[in-house]
């Protein structure tokens, strides 16, 4: 990404995004900016402005046989689900510090119960560490 003296990008936005490609016409079936300036902005302050930007990411997603997209790479410290049918976001959950971690989704042997957990240890260009471990359980159909 181009940038001035300031760090300010010389290009418009988006900078990063989400995007789902259509593997049979080979064509890009939907895309969304990834994530906001609310935790990163120029010379590193934090904006706090929810502008979908969409800023570099970081790490990969995971899908659901349900239909559901989960990414966390995002500059402004959350995770994400989209419906993988058309991207339109579902939920999202605020994180203490950013993420450069791919979610993982697992189904427990004992419960039947579907997980998402996700490392949430900081993200790239922010100073703002941690050490955590978010697991978020999904609703089952019944």
């Amino acid at each position: 990404m181009w940038t001035s003296l300031l760090r300010v990008p010389c290009t418009q936005p988006p900078f990063g995004t989400i995007t789902a490609v259509d593997l049979n016409t080979r064509k890009i079936a939907w895309q969304v900016p990834a994530g906001t300036a609310e935790q990163l902005g120029p010379l590193k302050l934090k904006l706090r402005l929810p502008m979908a930007m969409g800023l570099p990411t970081y790490a990969g997603t995971s899908a659901t046989a349900g239909g559901l997209v989960f990414f966390a790479g995002f500059q402004d410290y959350y995770i994400r689900a989209y419906d993988a049918e058309n991207g339109a976001e579902l939920w999202k959950y605020p994180l203490p510090v950013g993420a450069s971690a791919t979610p993982m989704t697992y189904i427990s042997p004992k419960t039947g119960q579907q997980y998402v957990l996700v490392s949430v240890g900081g993200a790239p260009y922010s100073k703002d560490i941690g050490d955590y471990l978010f697991a978020f359980s999904l609703r089952t159909g019944k």
